[in-house]
């Protein structure tokens, strides 16, 4: 900041009061000069007397209480200027008399107009004036103090959104800042209502009394009200015009600003913010447009986070379809309602007894979303880790539930799980349900559904809770295994309905000849159809396992 632009922000306000009385003051002495006789020589002594006394006076007082009024706006610009910290309170100060200071300003100078209304019309009225004179010096002093208000309002405000509140305000908040008064809309139209109506009227009807008043001719008193006429009409088509572009000029300012921003976040550009620079409606909503665009941009960066939480947790998840040299088809899938989910499955290989052995699990995590996937990738960790370790499938969840439930205790979250384990030797399936909705076996030999049920609590609920082990002992060829969460059978359409297990049970009945691929796919596109675009209520999550028919 050089010193120029020190000057300037400094004494803006001020030039811009003391700009406002000049235009004020040539304004009146125009529209009451230029139809008036002159003044008899002992009245123009005393307003003389009081040109030169009572003005300078006013003009030092005016000027002095402005400087002291913006001590702490002066430090901060200073402060500012030289590359100094400026203290939290400063700021806090410098904001408010800033938002102030247009309104102490103007209620100061109309004070003084008011007071030099009693001065002057009283020291004529004491020096047995005539009563035009008196006229003339009241409405002179009331007229100047109507026109600097209006001239000094758009003035000062023009100067505040211009030059100051982009120095003090840089990240906008004005309409944030406590103990100010704010320069809404409303103020603004009565501000130019007074400037383009009531002062002109005011105006227009003190000359034509004053002039009704001091001429018994009518003939030059018709030809004295068609000039005071044309001259202030003249005169406030002008200002008016003036203040009318300020005004437009200060709104358009606003207005297109937020547009522009608008349009950028429209393009997915969240890079721009709204200058705010008013303490108005609009300055609000540009404050409210910056808050939103710093949501979006937390809401993108978050969304971002998710998408790669999603696509790590899917890398957790094994093949999608996997077919044993022994005969065994496996095809799963997990269909999230969130970005993350706390469904889980996994197919993986076991040794024990130096056979191998085939491990497929479904879990189902309390809610859905962040959470519910951090403790899925929890189990699945632990549970890939336990089972490498010597152990039969009831050992393996008991420690696995013993670890978990200390991991999450006083959380409140707890998961569901079904683990069995198929022996392809001797066709064996092993099982441990831990709270998770029994599998389905069906026998389309027999037509026939088996619930593969078994005792134990869900996972995380009590760390000395123990599971026992089921098994089915012969898997033949042909038989179907469906493990799944009971998002599937729970999920509802737009009319509320839920899809079922009977449904569920029709579909694995209808494609029990093909294989377990085509039988995931065609359940989860007949739940699709079913929910007709509504949106998922929770996860979804079934691994099939078909053991292949024996050629004939």
């Amino acid at each position: 900041m050089n010193a120029w632009t020190k000057f300037r922000l400094q004494n803006s306000m001020l030039i811009a009061m003391v700009t406002a009385n000049l235009i004020s003051g040539l304004s009146m002495d125009l529209l009451i000069l230029q139809g008036d006789a002159p003044p008899p020589p002992e009245i123009m002594t005393i307003a003389n007397f009081l040109d030169l006394t009572f003005i300078p006076i006013v003009f030092f007082i005016s000027v002095g209480f402005t400087i002291w009024y913006e001590q702490p706006i002066r430090r901060f610009i200073g402060h500012l200027a030289a590359g100094r910290t400026i203290a939290g309170r400063l700021r806090r100060q410098a904001r408010q008399r800033l938002l102030n200071e247009p309104f102490m300003l103007i209620m100061v100078s109309w004070s003084l107009w008011l007071y030099a209304t009693l001065i002057y019309s009283g020291l004529f009225w004491l020096n047995h004036a005539d009563p035009v004179e008196i006229h003339r010096a009241l409405f002179r002093s009331l007229g100047n103090g109507l026109i600097t208000v209006v001239v000094a309002f758009f003035l000062l405000e023009s100067i505040l959104q211009k030059w100051l509140a982009p120095v003090f305000f840089p990240e906008g908040g004005l309409s944030q800042t406590p103990r100010v008064l704010r320069i809404g809309l409303g103020v603004r139209l009565a501000a130019l209502l007074l400037a383009c109506n009531v002062v002109p009227l005011v105006t227009i009807t003190g000359s034509t009394q004053r002039i009704i008043a001091s001429s018994s001719d009518p003939e030059d008193v018709i030809s004295m009200i068609r000039s005071a006429i044309l001259y202030d009409a003249v005169t406030f088509i002008v200002v008016g015009g003036l203040l009318t572009w300020l005004v437009v000029r200060t709104l358009s300012r606003s207005m297109d600003e937020i547009i522009r921003v608008l349009k950028h976040i429209r393009n997915r550009d969240l890079s721009q913010k709204v200058r705010v620079t008013a303490n108005d409606e609009i300055g609000y909503a540009g404050d409210v447009i910056n808050e939103m665009t710093e949501g979006l941009k937390e809401r993108d960066a978050m969304q971002q986070s998710l998408t790669l939480a999603r696509e790590v947790q899917q890398q957790l998840l094994p093949p999608a379809d996997i077919v044993t040299r022994d005969g065994l088809q496996m095809a799963g899938q997990s269909v999230y309602c969130d970005e993350t989910g706390g469904d889980y499955f996994d197919i993986f290989p076991m040794v024990r007894e130096g056979r191998r052995k085939i491990a497929v699990t479904v879990g189902d995590v309390a809610g859905h979303g962040i959470p519910s996937a951090l403790l899925m990738t929890t189990v699945r960790g632990g549970l890939r880790q336990r089972a490498s370790l010597p152990g039969t499938p009831a050992q393996i969840i008991t420690d696995l539930n013993r670890q978990l439930s200390r991991d999450v205790d006083k959380s409140g979250q707890f998961m569901t799980l079904f683990f069995g384990v198929f022996d392809p030797e001797r066709w064996t399936l092993e099982w441990v349900r831990a709270g998770h909705d029994p599998a389905l076996l069906y026998d389309p030999q027999s037509d026939r559904f088996e619930t593969l049920k078994g005792k134990g609590a869900a996972l995380g609920i009590d760390d000395e809770g123990s599971y026992a082990a089921a098994t089915w002992k012969h898997f033949d060829a042909g038989q179907i295994l469906l493990i799944g969460t009971d998002g599937i059978w729970e999920a509802r359409n737009r009319r509320n309905d839920m899809f079922g297990k009977a449904a569920l049970r029709d579909l694995i009945r209808q494609y029990a000849r093909h294989d377990a691929r085509d039988i995931r796919d065609a359940i989860l596109e007949d739940l699709d159809r079913f929910q007709d675009g509504s949106r998922p209520e929770d996860d979804i999550t079934l691994i099939v396992v078909k053991r292949e028919a024996v050629a004939a």
